[in-house]
């Protein structure tokens, strides 16, 4: 039998090499649209994703953030691409179950407009309140509600963000007099509370916890039915006197525009699961007070269709929806 010369084995391996660098190389890039700006908590958490993706697939991931109207702008911009599996973009519980139908006509379907890959985890919101302003109870804001005209003025990221939503509720229970005040993103309105240009905020847990560790912010009560380990001093809503029905944790997922390939939803699906064992991504998502979920595609939806079902009556029942 002949046999095949050492430089002719060593070209062919230089081929296959240069094959394989040159298939990675047209491949086009993961388009990562993220709804809020950058510094935000949703922005990071995206980026952490993105780059976990990245090293999951082989894909280079590049995020691109489209903030304004609480994750419709961003919503659109997808919609207008197309169903490729070269977009994709990360979507809260907010743009799943509040953001639409706080809008008479609904700009879009939370169930028809996206086919979702997974769900990347769960987070608690907490509210706060500026330090140095005496207030260390939630009942303490009915004196700060009651003192001004225009009652309590609380922020949010964005009209229809579960911030709203849940202050909203709250303050109907509490009977306070409140006045919203929508910011674009978290960070702005971090930003406003701290400058004490309003009184009250619900954030995302992880963002809070920073400013209460420096004596900025001082937080009131969870979202959520079982206390925080990253703040276990602070009560539950239903512990700190607000209704149970409002202990409803933050989510998070990566979506894809309607008719998005099916193998490129698998492949995604299955790189976010595997990043579950990713120490640096794991890492960065506890320091977020993330919880890591285990979720199928379909997983999406049912999150969403849990959710709406809370949701939707609640807004019907504080007349939030409008033009």
């Amino acid at each position: 039998m002949s046999k095949t010369p050492l430089h002719f084995k060593r070209l062919a391996i230089a081929s296959l090499a240069l094959g394989a660098a040159q298939a990675m190389a047209q491949t086009p890039p993961l388009q990562v649209v993220a709804q809020q700006p950058p510094g935000s908590g949703s922005d990071a958490m995206t980026r952490a994703w993105a780059e976990c993706a990245s090293r999951q697939t082989g894909i280079t991931s590049v995020v691109m953030n489209r903030p304004g109207a609480n994750g419709i702008l961003a919503i659109n911009y997808l919609k207008g691409q197309p169903a490729d599996g070269a977009n994709v973009m990360s979507i809260g519980m907010s743009q799943m179950t509040i953001t639409p139908f706080v809008h008479k006509q609904m700009p879009y379907d939370p169930l028809k407009d996206f086919d979702g890959i997974a769900v990347i985890g769960t987070s608690p919101l907490v509210l706060a309140v500026p330090a140095g302003m005496g207030i260390q109870k939630l009942t303490d804001l009915t004196r700060v509600a009651n003192a001004q005209s225009g009652g309590l003025n609380f922020g949010s990221p964005g009209k229809g963000s579960p911030a709203h939503l849940l202050t909203t509720a709250l303050a109907e229970a509490m009977k306070w007099p409140a006045t919203h005040v929508p910011f674009v993103g978290e960070s702005a309105g971090l930003n406003a509370l701290m400058g004490h240009h309003i009184q009250a905020m619900t954030l995302v847990i992880g963002t809070a916890a920073t400013q209460v560790q420096a004596g900025k912010l001082v937080p009131l009560a969870v979202f959520a039915s079982e206390r925080s380990s990253l703040m276990p001093d602070v009560p539950t809503i239903a512990e700190a006197g607000g209704p149970a029905v409002l202990a409803r944790p933050a989510w998070i997922a990566i979506v894809a525009k309607k008719g998005t390939p099916p193998d490129v939803i698998a492949k995604l699906n299955d790189a976010t699961n595997k990043c579950r064992n990713d120490n640096t991504y794991a890492t960065r998502m506890n320091t977020m007070n993330v919880a890591l979920v285990n979720s199928k595609p379909g997983d999406v939806a049912a999150y969403a269709e849990r959710d709406i079902a809370v949701w939707k009556p609640l807004i019907e029942k504080l007349g939030l929806a409008t033009e």
